[in-house]
């Protein structure tokens, strides 16, 4: 691979080595202070990132009001991942060439290409229809247009302060910058590289894009990347209420302080109908290939359930339109309607699940649910 971006390759590089020198003299000036400096600007420059550059402005997931924009904004500047315009832009080219030559992170150019090695590569084609909303925007056009003051003050008001707090310039040097910025890095190239290698194939298999459990400790929510490729409009990465997403509750908490408003959610109704036609599809072309009569017996099975599971999910939300439209005396009845519709899909949903868990110990083809 040829360098073209000689100065992030140098920046990037840079503060490495500086890790490896300054290690042995930090070891003398260390604290628990020094990590919570660590922690707190680990914590403000993942998150913005997350909760803001990736779900409010690269997908749209959720409105926020002008306050919560400019602390994004500004607080993304501990991340140093450019301006939010600049990472929209490539993260919306990723979503629509995903896996494919022009995808800027591809995985299928390398673990480590899609790591790091893109940054060093990738040189953008810019394209405004790409982020023509966000050029509308004047908070991220101020912030694109003026990035590296940003960055400057945001991060040398943090080294001071830690230098006031601590009282050594190394120890906030190193906690508060050197060690940040790479915990903060390597956690989001690892949603390039780990994220679409190792985890599960939930929601879309035909992805590259895995959940990785462990991997959204580190990244706020993030980890849930199969599930984000899948539904990539939904406001929430961890849908179910174990899953470790605090970005999804930050935006939550806000909406209730009246921060953010229009969450999007995909109903579960809707990421069901995905994953049976997901599943329809992958075990027809299996099936197909296998000879005898088990295999036609499953065939016919899989293609009758999965008509009877859309009928009863388009029915149910035929009946859900219908209660938003619905006068006070028609709710209870309604409501009444849409339980039992609801009790009868599940049936069919375990009926789907059980039939798949079915074909894939018979046939030796991919389930996860």
């Amino acid at each position: 691979m040829k360098i073209k971006n000689w100065d992030t390759f140098s920046f990037v590089v840079i503060y490495h080595l500086l890790i490896l020198a300054l290690l042995p003299a930090f070891i003398s000036v260390a604290s628990w202070g020094a990590f919570w400096l660590f922690m707190i600007t680990y914590i403000i420059g993942g998150l913005t990132i997350t909760v803001g550059y990736h779900r409010l402005y690269a997908h749209k997931a959720y409105d926020a009001n002008p306050l919560f924009e400019w602390a994004i904004l500004i607080g993304s500047a501990l991340s140093f991942e450019m301006s939010a315009l600049k990472w929209s832009h490539d993260h919306r080219i990723h979503h629509n060439h995903v896996d494919t030559e022009k995808d800027p992170y591809s995985i299928k150019k390398g673990f480590w290409y899609a790591h790091i090695l893109w940054l060093f590569d990738y040189k953008r084609d810019y394209d405004k229809s790409l982020v023509g909303d966000l050029l509308k925007n004047p908070r991220v056009v101020f912030q694109d247009r003026y990035y590296m003051q940003i960055v400057l003050v945001v991060n040398f008001a943090v080294l001071f302060i830690g230098w006031a707090l601590l009282g050594s310039l190394l120890a906030s040097f190193f906690m508060g910058f050197l060690i940040r910025l790479a915990m903060i890095h390597h956690s989001t190239w690892f949603i390039n590289s780990l994220c679409h290698t190792y985890g599960s194939k939930t929601y879309a298999r035909e992805l590259s894009a895995v959940d990785n459990a462990i991997l959204a400790v580190l990244t706020f929510g993030e980890g849930y990347h199969n599930y984000h490729h899948a539904f990539a409009a939904d406001y929430r990465n961890g849908i179910r209420w174990y899953h470790f997403d605090p970005s999804k509750w930050t935006i939550w908490v806000a909406s209730k302080l009246g921060m953010t408003k229009k969450l999007r959610v995909i109903n579960d109704v809707t990421v069901q109908k995905s994953l049976v036609m997901k599943d329809k599809k992958l075990m027809i072309e299996h099936l197909e290939d296998e000879a005898g009569e088990l295999a036609a017996e499953l065939k016919l099975k899989v293609e009758e359930l999965s008509v009877l599971f859309e009928e009863k999910a388009a029915a149910v939300m035929l009946k859900v339109r219908e209660l938003k439209q619905a006068s006070e005396d028609q709710k209870a009845h309604l409501e009444q309607e849409i339980k039992a519709l609801r009790v009868s899909l599940k049936e069919t949903w375990d009926e789907w699940v059980t039939l798949t868990k079915q074909a894939t110990k018979q046939f030796d083809f991919g389930h996860t649910h």
